[in-house]
């Protein structure tokens, strides 16, 4: 066997491997299960983490990114790039905020979609199912998607979208919701108090690409209690921590936001 068919096999057996392990694993743990040489190993390891595949958590422990279960994420693209960068961030900002952590992106009709999430670990939680989409008008994500997105498209969804009131406190008037992205843009972050749900509140932030194009968004998915409780500490959290995926993702912070 050559050189490059070896790791060819040595890179879908530490694949397969990562699938099986019900938490993330440590190098030692790969080199000691398959056997294969340290250096090589971690060579590997950082390729799939490179690539999207695989996911670097805290203390070099390694595993399989979620989206590749359920196909799509197989192929790589920029979704289990972006997921595997922003694992780790969430994971600490869980920890840090002991709030639930989502990733999301715009779909094509402008509503969301959830490609990752850090539960949090107090007993009451907010938690949301990351299949399906989520509506853009009621919510932090699709807020600072809309916001950020095309004026015409904008335009087309505020046209188009049926605006239902979800809870008692959606807001489902027009000019009410321009206003409201009028200040997500000036404010650089977007809340939904109960609008989607009774009892939970959402924050977000906008994550940019190295063209500071608005690519996906960080939002905090709380109780809303703790959020009345903790609102300017959540606000700065989330919007250091979609900055700091920014920057993973080659963005350039202006001046103004890196001494911030």
């Amino acid at each position: 066997m050559n050189e490059e068919v070896k790791s060819a096999a040595r890179v879908l057996e530490i694949l397969e491997f990562l699938a099986r392990a019900p938490e993330p694993v440590a190098l030692k743990d790969v080199v000691e299960e398959l056997g294969y040489p340290k250096s090589s190993t971690h060579g590997l390891l950082s390729t799939l983490v490179g690539l999207g595949y695989a996911i670097r958590h805290e203390g070099d422990r390694y595993a399989i990114n979620e989206a590749c279960r359920s196909g799509p994420g197989w192929v790589g693209g920029e979704e289990a790039k972006l997921t595997a960068l922003a694992i780790p961030i969430m994971d600490k900002l869980r920890d840090y905020l002991g709030e639930s952590v989502f990733l999301g992106v715009r779909m094509r009709n402008g509503d969301v979609k959830h490609i990752a999430k850090s539960v949090s670990r107090q007993a009451i939680r907010y938690d949301a199912d990351q299949k399906g989409a989520a509506p853009a008008y009621c919510t932090a994500m699709g807020r600072i998607l809309l916001a950020f997105w095309r004026p015409d498209a904008v335009d087309e969804y505020l046209s188009t979208a049926p605006l239902l009131a979800l809870t008692p406190h959606t807001i489902t008037d027009r000019a009410a919701l321009e206003g409201i992205l009028a200040n997500v843009r000036r404010e650089g972050y977007a809340i939904s108090d109960q609008e989607m749900v009774l009892g939970g509140t959402g924050v977000a932030a906008p994550v940019r690409n190295r063209a500071g194009q608005v690519v996906a968004v960080l939002n905090l998915g709380v109780v809303t209690a703790r959020f009345d409780e903790s609102r300017k500490r959540m606000i700065s959290g989330v919007t250091a921590g979609a900055r700091l995926l920014s920057t993973r993702l080659g963005y350039r912070l202006p001046k103004e936001e890196q001494a911030a």
